[in-house]
């Protein structure tokens, strides 16, 4: 068998096509890969501007597009598209190597070579980049080929113009001298961006393969007939798990003295970084699955998340605890409420003062400091709320109850009392949602050591209360954190809706600090969302089932398909709207490989991707929730708080999708939308395009948990 590599732009095509083109692509890639001479089974195109590049035929409306290097029996399979759109693609794109990365990059060299860019090189004074010689360019990557172009380029809009058409690492370096940025900061712009270590002291031009190496955030290699079938079986799942140099020099940094923090926004990586760096460890389960292929390894990772960690340890002390039901909580506090501390107020002060700071005396909880409470407390005030969650936890306790935060703080001192490290390491998914007693939990499983926590993070995708600094629980990431600013999930188009809808406000994040999404950006296009008004409910599920018809029609799978709106019964208005009209879902909690478009809350996007989602019920009384927000005149600051939280909860939405994303709703629109978009909604319902705005033997090996 040739030695076979997968490009990700080709996982991408594939996991788009439909059930039986997928089986025609499987079906010719397993003949090519197991011929004895599988150049054979290739066809050169008439005209190209690479004569390595070849098309692999598939049936009678499909080709694969495949790289064919010189030297050697490697084949890369890059494209799988329509017949005139592969051979389109195999007459019009060039491979290279980047002479200062060492990485495979490829070009659209029709589009870079059109004459109307020397016509109006003509028309221009001044160059763009006059003020930076050939040898500087030459230092930074950018090619010969390339370099001729360049130099006829007048203004940033015509850099602009071709960025869909440079090599990704090329365009990067220009950008940044376009921007300002000297030859020296471009250059550690880029090692920064692309570079796995430092940058190779000698670079083959023509050595394809070595490049491919190189470059494994886009280039996947198979050893052997069985892993090519997993890797196709499952297309979109191998796709997600790719890592970009920038996020593989994260994930496979040998050792981190101590506690480790990646942070960025949706779609930029820090859960995939989380994975691989847990196959580092000893070399979310199914993705995981996909990156260890050894049992043994495998089965020294335990995948959980903290509630059921901390239920676990409180099991095997005292036997299996029962869990108190939210509404009959409810009920509890209602009961203890006082004409001026509403049932709302007195459980936030008892989850975010009392259990946040493991508060055991009246006299503790009568000094203690209430950081991130806006609402002042007289010390009457606060004997009254220390009587109340003392009649609700006793209460349970007679019930033999207990919540999720209280197992916490009761595993935490169960750990502590016996002394022994649970787990040798820890990599914490979704960490800016956790409760102060599940960090004292996770902080009191694994001993501080080099390696002990690696924590991945957004507090722009916060759709928790919880706020804290870790230092405060023993856990300083100082010196040791680093941001992902590049989303290579979700396209530039969908950011450009999504980002404005978190506000203006600073966000906070784990480390104390402003965190910022200054830079964050996409390097994927594709088309804009669209938001559609209704006029009734009815008709507004009439809409989304057109819209759902239509990407099944392109091909989309069903799963791949996300359908979200705030509150549950809404979810299953649309479910049972949608099953009426023929189309089948499934609850997002239900199993991956269920058939049907996957449904559920906001909640319960986090952390999950489509390649198309609907967000629905983005209206006035509904986005945000009534009921999550407390009223101003309560408490300014958890007011505050909580219509940020309320921002992040459709931001998180909207951020699962990766190429399509719809969003609708009845009356007025949600006040969350963009400001400038508010005011041009028409009364009648009609579709609207959304416009861009500028240890000892037995201890586990490591563990993956999030949010409970």
């Amino acid at each position: 068998m040739a030695r076979l590599a997968i490009a990700k732009s080709f996982l991408a095509d594939y996991a788009r096509l439909d059930k039986d083109a997928q089986r025609a692509v499987d079906a010719a890639v397993a003949k090519f890969a197991k011929s004895p001479d599988p150049g054979l089974c290739l066809e050169k195109p008439q005209h190209s501007w690479d004569d390595r590049i070849r098309t692999l035929e598939v049936d009678s409306h499909w080709r694969g597009v495949v790289l064919a290097p010189v030297i050697g029996d490697t084949y890369c399979l890059v494209a799988a598209l329509p017949k005139d759109k592969a051979d389109a693609y195999a007459t019009s794109r060039r491979f290279s190597v980047n002479r200062a990365l060492g990485v495979l990059e490829v070009r659209d060299e029709d589009t870079i070579q059109q004459p109307s860019l020397q016509q109006t090189a003509r028309q221009a004074g001044k160059r763009l980049f006059a003020d930076v010689n050939d040898a500087d360019l030459t230092r930074l990557g950018v090619d010969a080929q390339i370099l001729s172009r360049v130099r006829l380029l007048a203004s940033e809009a015509d850099l602009e113009s071709l960025q869909d058409a440079l090599p990704e690492a090329q365009y990067a370096v220009l950008n940044a001298l376009a921007a300002g940025c000297t030859v020296d900061e471009a250059r550690e712009e880029i090692a920064r961006l692309y570079a796995t270590g430092t940058l190779p002291e000698q670079v083959d031009p023509d050595d394809l393969v070595s490049a491919m190496e190189r470059s494994p955030g886009q280039v996947t290699f198979v050893s052997g007939q069985e892993e090519l079938q997993a890797v196709l079986a499952y297309p979109f799942a191998t796709w997600r798990t790719f890592l970009h140099p920038n996020q593989r020099k994260i994930a496979y940094r040998p050792s981190y003295s101590g506690p480790a923090q990646v942070t960025g926004g949706p779609g930029t990586g820090k859960t995939v970084t989380l994975l691989h760096r847990a196959a580092l460890a000893d070399a979310l389960a199914a993705q995981l699955d996909l990156l260890i292929h050894d049992d043994d390894v495998r089965r020294r990772i335990e995948v959980l998340n903290v509630d059921r960690l901390a239920y676990a340890i409180v099991k095997a002390a005292r036997g299996a605890p029962v869990i108190a039901d939210e509404r009959a909580l409810r009920t509890h506090w209602t009961k203890a409420a006082g004409p001026d501390l509403t049932p709302a107020f007195l459980k936030n002060e008892w989850e975010q003062v009392i259990l946040a700071q493991d508060l055991h005396t009246a006299t503790a909880y009568l000094t203690c400091l209430r950081t991130g409470r806006g609402r002042a407390l007289t010390r009457a005030q606060r004997s009254r709320v220390w009587q109340a969650a003392q009649q609700v936890t006793g209460e349970l306790a007679a019930a033999r109850q207990s919540t999720h935060l209280q197992l916490a703080n009761e595993a935490t001192y169960l750990l502590r009392h016996t002394g022994s490290p649970r787990y040798r390491h820890i990599l914490v998914d979704e960490g800016q949602d956790l409760h102060p007693s599940q960090w004292r939990l996770l902080r009191s499983a694994v001993a501080s050591v080099p390696d002990d926590l690696f924590i991945a993070a957004d507090p722009h995708q916060r759709i928790y209360d919880n706020r804290l600094s870790l230092a405060s629980m023993r856990i300083d990431v100082r010196g040791r954190s680093r941001r992902l600013s590049v989303n290579y999930r979700t396209t530039q188009e969908i950011l450009d809706w999504a980002v404005p809808l978190l506000g203006a406000d600073p966000v906070t994040g784990l480390d104390g600090e402003v965190d910022s999404l200054l830079g964050y950006r996409s390097p994927m296009h594709g088309s804009r969302p669209r938001y559609r008004m209704a006029a009734t409910r009815s008709e507004e599920f009439g809409y989304l089932a057109e819209r759902v018809r239509a990407w099944l029609a392109a091909g989309i799978e069903p799963q791949a398909i996300g359908l979200a709106a705030r509150s549950a019964s809404l979810v299953r208005e649309a479910r049972e709207m949608l099953k009426a009209d023929g189309i089948m879902t499934t609850p997002l909690s239900g199993r991956r490989s269920a058939q049907g478009v996957r449904a559920g809350t906001m909640h319960a996007m986090k952390g999950l991707e489509f390649q198309a989602v609907a967000v629905i019920g983005v209206e006035h009384g509904l986005v945000p929730e009534p009921a999550a927000v407390t009223p101003q005149c309560e408490d300014p600051v958890a007011y505050t708080q909580d219509l940020q939280r309320e921002r992040c909860v459709l931001f998180v939405a909207c951020t699962r999708a990766r190429d399509h994303l719809y969003i609708s709703g009845t009356g007025e629109p949600s006040p969350f939308r963009p400001e400038e978009l508010t005011s041009t909604i028409p009364a009648a319902p009609r579709e609207i395009s959304i416009p861009r705005p500028g240890l000892p033997r037995g201890i586990p090996a490591s563990i993956l948990t999030h949010g409970g």
